[in-house]
């Protein structure tokens, strides 16, 4: 890339710009920013458009300083110093995380029967995405959302949507891949930990191995000089449920959280969907102010005038204020998971803050790495008829590529598989690139980025890059690829025999011959197996079935039929026929 000359001129666009916008920035002939383009390995015409990295490289190569342009984006809630002091006590937000199997349901289940307001109140009666409990005085905030998930969108936007995570650990299993990965988003989004040492009451369970290999990963227990709270507890038999929660609501009395209601309301959306009768609803979790039917909010690329507010119960209420989720209606559209809220005073500034962040959002759409598509994925299988694929791994850090190659080589099985070539930390290089395309291998990167020169250069040797921020979502495309390398399973299924007791006319290409059906029935389009002393001679399929020279659909046991067989076989007296049926059924793994 050409350095940025003395008297270079600084010119700011957006994210996404024309090229012939850029170029009337630049003040420059189009003509001329299309061959500087056509140079760096992009083909662009006049009204195609580029990402800002790929403008910034030509911008320097003319001799311009490119600079984004600023733009106004949604602001997170910050807690500031004046919610620090002042403001009420207000709920923990608590996550449940941990591997699939340690029991992570059954210990919400447990702490639900815990809480006597929602026995008396007559249960939950629909899922909203949070629940309440009551222990003593105190209320907890529980998502009911997938941890993993939770953590990742909120962090996007820049906030924290939880103050603790409870850590489930099973104490016959141990920790495991997905354990390490719930620590390290916990410890990234900043909340207080817990652990949950989970079927204390299972042979084979064993406390101190687990708080040995938690100890490991810089989590030491209390009781060992350390400062990461860790319970024993048992979901099935309910034992240590309450201590559970109380060491939840003095971790979070640490945290001294506070949330001031006079001011306008701001939050998250945890879940939304469309209710029948009810339009475009959501789950939101306040985090300062009060929120009253009637207010207007927006969140995301939508807005709305709140139509009613419901509890985690279902009940009506008339507000809602900071740790505690409630149920909107009266969107405009349905706001995504993890998007950012807002009250306003009026419909117009609620109306314009959803408009910029739709403006937000396509951009990013525009400039995001495509998701993996399972047809991508055989083309790129199939060109060579492999049973193995080969990959290259980049991650953020090691315990992301760990987590990695020991799920990679859980899928497959004797037919496929996936095979990892090379593995690295970082973002994708082009030495990441140029290996790929020797190995014939797809670039995955989880948590990294990858510049506008590298994608170029995957472009043009022709190497997929694809980038997730979700594990789950890359072992399931990794899944599903290597189930369309399966071969299908063909089902056959034996519809009728015949012996043939005349032959009419016989071709190359076809036999007219007839006889009687011995076992089950003959119809038109069944394949046929030919044989003659007990052996196969050849197969066919067959073309019509006649009775009395009268075409038919089918021709019974007991039966005489005359047939039409397309075949290169020579068919005689005393010949068996089998018919079958054969269907090509899809494998999966």
């Amino acid at each position: 890339m050409a350095e940025i000359k003395q008297d270079s001129k600084t010119v700011q666009i957006a994210p996404i710009v024309g090229v012939g916008e850029f170029a009337s920035k630049l003040g420059l002939p189009v003509t001329t920013v299309i061959a500087e383009l056509m140079k760096n390995g992009v083909m662009a015409t006049i009204n195609e458009q580029i990402d800002f990295d790929t403008a910034a490289i030509i911008g320097t190569d003319l001799g311009y300083d490119v600079q984004p342009e600023p733009v106004e984006a949604a602001p997170a809630p910050k807690v500031t110093a004046k919610d620090d002091k002042a403001g009420e006590s207000r709920p923990p937000v608590v996550a449940v995380m941990g591997h699939v199997d340690h029991g992570k349901t059954s210990l919400l289940d447990a702490i639900r029967s815990t809480d006597i307001a929602t026995k008396e109140a007559g249960g939950i009666t629909q899922h909203i995405g949070a629940y309440q409990i009551k222990r003593g005085e105190r209320w907890i905030t529980f998502l009911d959302t997938p941890g993993h998930e939770a953590f990742s969108a909120i962090r996007a936007h820049g906030a924290k949507l939880t103050d603790v995570a409870i850590i489930v650990v099973a104490a016959d299993d141990g920790v495991k891949p997905q354990t390490k990965e719930a620590i390290r988003y916990a410890k990234e989004a900043g909340v207080q930990i817990v652990i949950a040492i989970n079927k204390i009451d299972k042979e084979g369970a064993d406390s101190n191995r687990v708080r040995q290999e938690l100890g490991e990963l810089e989590l030491v227990p209390e009781e060992w000089g350390g400062k990461t709270v860790m319970v024993d507890v048992s979901a099935k038999a309910g034992q240590n449920i309450d201590k559970l929660l109380d060491m939840v609501l003095l971790v979070a009395d640490i945290e001294d959280l506070r949330t001031v209601k006079d001011r306008p309301a701001d939050g998250w959306i945890i879940e939304s969907h469309v209710e029948s009768g009810r339009g475009p609803t959501a789950t939101v979790l306040i985090h300062n102010g009060t929120l009253n039917v009637g207010d207007y909010m927006a969140a995301g690329g939508t807005y709305v005038k709140i139509r009613s507010l419901s509890d985690y119960r279902g009940r009506r209420i008339k507000q809602a204020t900071g740790g505690m989720p409630a149920v909107v209606t009266g969107f405009k559209a349905v706001p995504s998971f993890g998007d950012y809220f807002k009250e306003f005073e009026n419909e117009k500034l609620a109306r314009d803050f959803a408009v910029q962040n739709q403006r937000q959002d396509s951009i990013k759409s525009m400039v995001k790495v495509k998701k993996i598509e399972v047809s991508d994925l055989t083309d790129a299988i199939s060109a060579g008829e492999v049973r193995e694929l080969n990959v290259v791994i980049k991650a953020d850090v090691q315990g992301s590529l760990e987590s990695l190659q020991d799920s990679l080589k859980t899928l497959g099985n004797e037919e496929v598989a996936i095979r990892v070539v090379s593995q690295a930390l970082g973002d994708v290089s082009e030495s990441d690139i140029n290996f790929a395309a020797a190995s014939g291998a797809l670039v995955l990167g989880f948590n990294v980025g990858i510049s506008s020169a590298v994608k170029q250069l995957a472009t043009r040797e022709n190497v997929d890059v694809r980038l997730y921020k979700v594990i789950y979502e890359l072992l399931d495309d990794m899944r599903a690829g290597l189930s369309q390398m399966l071969p299908p399973e063909i089902i056959e299924t034996v519809v009728g025999k015949l012996k043939i007791l005349g032959v009419f006319k016989t071709t190359k290409a076809f036999v007219v011959c007839g006889g009687e059906v011995t076992e089950g029935k003959v119809e038109p389009g069944l394949k046929v197996r030919i044989s003659r002393a007990k052996e196969i001679i050849g197969t066919g399929t067959v073309d019509n079935v006649q009775k009395e020279k009268n075409q038919v659909k089918e021709a019974a046991k007991g039966e005489q039929c005359g047939m039409h067989i397309v075949t290169a076989t020579p068919i005689n007296i005393d010949d068996r026929l089998e018919f079958y049926k054969t269907e090509e059924r899809k494998r999966s793994l």
